[in-house]
């Protein structure tokens, strides 16, 4: 058994049709019988809303064609092989109420140059982040091809994650192994799910499940792949590393001729051989894993877009420097251009905190006074108080922008999730850019991650990138003097207890308050979250690690009079 746990791109049909063929030849040398890829590998995951395109349809199922092809001529026609694509329904499955022209994510199985089956997803995840019941038509049948005289039965993704369907149905079919291709975004400590899943959905249908998932970004999402292979008890036998690029390979003893296949692909049936001790991959820890998601994430966005270098605004403080850190190990520390943009409030720590990073990691650093420009500008409008002190973020903004213009880089927010919860940003200031990279952790976390990575690279005998005092120092904007942000906001560790219960648990003000919290805080910190919805409208997107992630995983209306009144 093979699984190709790799990193398609989105819309890049001819690039991922050599990415499978790359695979396909390499699990044929490894001496694989049967090898799976991800769901909707050859168009790349999640398409959207290009599931609609007649044309994109049409040259998803060309290429899956041209893959079955290629296999066959490149000598590889005897190994059995899953890919994910985009297929359409015929006009006679296609009903009122779904997609138009009957888009559907399936598989298909290849052997011998033709697509000898297909499978079409049947549960299409309507939450979170997905929106899938708007882009495909669901499928209505099992399949089981038989491989070697094993009886091979296939479901993506969702399938397994919903009781009933067809694991029920593939249960009563008796398979000697179900083979799942995924594609299944990463969330913290969403391995230890995956493998409870796995391991009772293996028990259900009584044989091995061999789980293959999908790596790299794709927008604000990041793909961690840890594809898994269970035997029938759901004992773990083969697992790959985490966030890379992988071919894993196992040696499974199956029970031959166990079910009615629907195709028939080999009959006979393989002699023994000696079995092979399979790869079990160490879990990274919860740190780790979100490091590895927020590199990951940004290193695809840059690379898929065509951007070669970053630029981001350094002040000194903990969040710039933690984006600075984690840009330098995506694209490396010469594609990475760093820029103090001090103003007549910035304290002297500020500036040389920002060059000690840029000495620690070796990224290209400049400053670039704004008091000038600043100052010219409040010559011509008057401006007073917030809207003085915005100004500076604005002028920052604006600078980032020409140098992005000017230069080609891709210019980085450095906004984290408790700023972007409050609306402590400034629009068309601190929040432009193009990418936000921690805008889905919050401060105690950005805390977390900047000494983990510090503990890393002291670990290795390298210079920690972060300076302990943009760590150790009171967080300040600096936009007017002796400001703090306990000035504005709740202490972080408790503001941040907070936005994790009314965010991503949805709990009421009376809910909080009745926990025990101060009922004038959780006012004040409600009442700012729901004034925000238009400031996060606004910001750029950046990799989702959390549960539930502002934008598609938490949808509300901007001009709303609910809240804390009609608790």
């Amino acid at each position: 058994m093979a699984l190709a746990q790799v990193n398609p791109t989105v819309g890049d049909l001819s690039g991922n049709a050599d990415l499978i063929l790359d695979y396909v030849g390499r699990a044929y040398r490894a001496g694989a019988h049967l090898l799976a890829f991800p769901e909707m590998t050859v168009t790349g995951y999640p398409v959207e809303d290009l599931a609609l395109r007649p044309i994109f349809r049409a040259r998803s199922k060309k290429v899956i064609a041209h893959i079955a092809q290629q296999c066959a001529a490149g000598g590889f026609g005897d190994l059995t092989v899953i890919v994910g694509y985009l297929d359409e329904a015929s006009v006679a499955e296609s009903r009122l109420g779904q997609p138009e022209g009957g888009p559907q994510n399936a598989v298909a199985v290849i052997h011998g140059g033709k697509i000898r089956a297909s499978y079409v997803k049947h549960h299409l995840p309507n939450y979170g982040v997905f929106d899938e019941f708007r882009n495909f038509v669901p499928g209505n049948y099992s399949l089981v091809v038989r491989v070697h005289g094993i009886d091979v039965a296939v479901a993506i993704c969702e399938d397994i994650w919903q009781e009933g369907g067809p694991v029920s149905d593939l249960a009563s079919r008796h398979p000697g192994l179900l083979v799942v291709p995924n594609g299944s975004p990463f969330e913290r400590s969403k391995d230890d799910l995956r493998l409870a899943l796995v391991k009772k959905r293996a028990i259900e249908v009584g044989a091995p499940l061999a789980y293959v998932n999908m790596t790299g970004g794709q927008d604000d999402l990041v793909f961690d792949g840890d594809s898994i292979i269970v035997n029938a008890d759901g004992e773990v036998v083969a697992r790959s590393p985490q966030f890379v690029d992988h071919l894993l390979l196992a040696d499974l003893d199956l029970d031959p001729h166990t079910s009615e296949p629907d195709v028939v692909i080999h009959e006979d049936v393989l002699p023994a051989f000696q079995r092979e001790r399979s790869e079990i991959a160490p879990r990274l820890d919860d740190l780790a894993e979100v490091w590895q998601a927020l590199v990951v994430g940004l290193r695809d966005y840059v690379a898929k877009n065509n951007f070669k270098t970053v630029v981001v605004g350094l002040s000194g403080g903990i969040d710039s420097a933690l984006v600075a850190a984690i840009a330098v190990d995506a694209v490396g520390g010469e594609n990475v251009h760093g820029v103090a943009l001090p103003s007549k409030y910035s304290s002297h720590h500020s500036l040389s905190d920002a060059q000690a990073i840029a000495e620690n990691t070796g990224l290209h650093f400049r400053v670039i006074e704004i008091e000038p420009i600043v100052a010219v500008f409040l010559r011509s409008v008057r401006l007073e108080g917030i809207a003085q002190e915005n100004l500076q973020a604005r002028v920052r903004g604006v600078i980032l922008m020409g140098l992005s213009n000017q230069e080609g880089h891709l210019v980085l927010a450095t906004g984290n999730k408790s700023e972007l919860a409050v609306g402590y940003s400034t629009l068309y200031g601190d929040a432009v850019g193009a990418f936000a990279p921690i805008k889905d952790i919050y401060k105690t976390d950005v805390w977390a991650l900047s000494k983990w990575r510090n503990e890393q690279a002291l670990m290795r005998g390298e210079v920690p990138p972060i300076p302990s005092n943009s760590i150790a120092k009171e967080p300040s904007a600096e936009l007017r003097p002796g400001q703090k942000d306990s000035d504005s906001l709740p202490e972080y560790r408790l503001l941040d207890e907070i936005l994790l219960r009314y965010v991503e648990g949805d709990e009421s003000a009376s809910a909080l308050i009745d926990s025990g919290f101060n009922s004038s805080i959780i006012k004040r910190v409600i009442s700012m979250v729901d004034r925000a919805e238009y400031k996060r409208r606004q910001y750029p997107p950046g990799t989702k690690v959390s549960t539930r992630a502002f934008g598609k995983d938490r949808r509300l209306p901007i001009t709303s009079r609910w809240g804390e009144k009609n608790e």
